[in-house]
């Protein structure tokens, strides 16, 4: 997530820490370089314009010229300034009235219909009961696309396929959803490769008619600027009330998201950052800075975790590890648990540092590893899991072929399994001879 944009500001910040004293003359210099790296990452020229000035402005003020450490107070000015012009705080949804109406808007392609249905998985997880709505009746795809989605999140979807009139199936929705209680209703509107008159029509209508108490525009954010002039037109015309950001995972370079706020004046709600429904993120302006100047996400990756692991699990986990009843059942859950929490590298990204720790690093070799102990696992017998100590020559390299290895891959991982099990004794053994001294160490040595 814009890999480029933070390896350049960091490079920045490593010449800022070293300065032992600010001036005018080398504040110049390094902001020189922020906008430089801003409009290389398709910042609209105006944000970049303003941006710049803001930080300069602080960055010349007394408060820093006298500081201790200039560098490190210039560091957190343009965190700062990045997150004013993010927006500050999360914008959440404001919905009313029962049902309370989400339009979606935007043009082909940016990602409205996923987006749809990652909202409605979003929401479901909230407590609220959506209903979502094919309103795309130009594109027959879009009407399967949804309702395959929706049958997989357990959300039921409106569709009429056929129907023409989007403001009929917009009617019929709003009786089903008051039938059924549904509480929000997400409209899946069309969209065109390029704004035109009868699209903005169209949406125009139906705004009057459904009165959303949201309006949200999908921005594609690899298209950088260019999302921004989209933004400008649809927000004339519909008075959006904030903005969805789609593929980030890909090769965005970070100007839609720098410039939507500054340009449009409407928050950025959310985003996605890939294909699957849960890779889909309310948008926090100061975790958006901390990414961006390769502080981490800390607590996104603590979020991403208590809703990827089954809190069950880990806690009977958690009592098999203390009581030394680890199996290689267990392991195996504790690698597919692991996976959840999606690519290695991503995960590593949120930690601070973490993008200079793994540049130039192929994690890639370590998703493999994962894939090959994972199933070397599968291709042991439940009871082969439970007993270890029952895999002779024989039966491992029946598992070896069963798992397209080596042996001597197998013999890796049960030697790795016997060490962490050797581990946990030993963390068990301490923890009791600790119980026994009542915490301190033989001799009243207290920890």
């Amino acid at each position: 997530m814009f890999d480029a944009l933070s390896s350049r500001l960091q490079n920045v910040f490593r010449n800022l820490r070293g300065l032992g004293k600010i001036s005018e003359s080398n504040v110049t210099d390094a902001l020189r370089d922020v906008r430089l790296a801003l409009l290389e990452a398709d910042v609209h020229f105006k944000v970049a314009r303003d941006f710049i000035e803001a930080v300069k402005a602080k960055a010349l003020g007394q408060d820093v010229l006298q500081s201790v450490a200039p560098g490190q107070q210039m560091v957190k000015i343009i965190h700062d300034e990045l997150v004013t012009f993010l927006g500050s705080e999360n914008a959440g949804l404001q919905l009313q009235g029962n049902p309370s109406i989400i339009l979606m808007c935007g043009l082909h392609g940016s990602g409205k219909t996923t987006s749809s249905a990652k909202l409605a998985r979003l929401l479901l997880k909230q407590g609220r009961h959506p209903l979502l709505v094919a309103a795309d009746v130009y594109r027959p795809a879009a009407m399967d696309q949804l309702r395959i989605l929706g049958e997989k999140l357990e959300v039921p979807v409106v569709v009429r396929p056929g129907e023409k009139d989007v403001l009929r199936i917009a009617r019929d929705a709003l009786a089903e959803a008051r039938a059924t209680g549904r509480d929000v209703l997400i409209l899946d509107t069309a969209g065109r490769l390029q704004i035109d008159e009868p699209l903005v029509q169209e949406l125009v209508r139906l705004r009057d008619l459904v009165q959303p108490s949201e309006i949200l525009l999908v921005l594609d954010a690899a298209t950088g600027q260019e999302a921004v002039n989209v933004a400008t037109h649809f927000d004339k015309a519909l008075g959006v009330t904030g903005a969805i950001l789609t593929k980030l995972d890909g090769d965005a370079r970070g100007g839609a998201a720098l410039s939507f706020r500054s340009v449009v004046g409407k928050p950025v709600k959310f985003m996605g950052t890939g294909e699957k429904p849960e890779d889909f993120e309310p948008f926090h302006p100061e975790r958006m800075a901390q990414r961006i100047l390769g502080m981490g996400d800390v607590v996104t990756l603590v979020e991403k975790a208590a809703e990827a692991v089954d809190q069950k699990k880990a806690i009977e986990l958690e009592e098999k590890m203390r009581k030394g009843n680890f199996t290689l059942d267990d392991f195996l859950s504790q690698l597919r648990e692991m996976k959840k929490l999606g690519p290695l590298e991503d995960v590593v990204k949120l930690l601070p540092g973490g993008s200079e720790m793994i540049k130039g690093a192929d994690l890639s070799k370590s998703e493999r590893e994962f894939r090959r102990m994972e199933g070397i696992l599968c291709s042991m017998t439940p009871k082969e899991r439970l007993h270890p100590e029952i895999l002779n020559g024989r039966r491992r390299q029946r598992v070896a072929r069963g798992s397209g290895v080596n042996v001597a891959e197998v013999n890796n991982v049960l030697r790795r399994f016997d060490e962490m099990r050797e581990m946990m004794r030993k963390m068990n053994k301490f923890q009791k001879m600790m119980g026994r001294f009542g915490g301190k160490l033989p001799g009243g040595l207290g920890l």
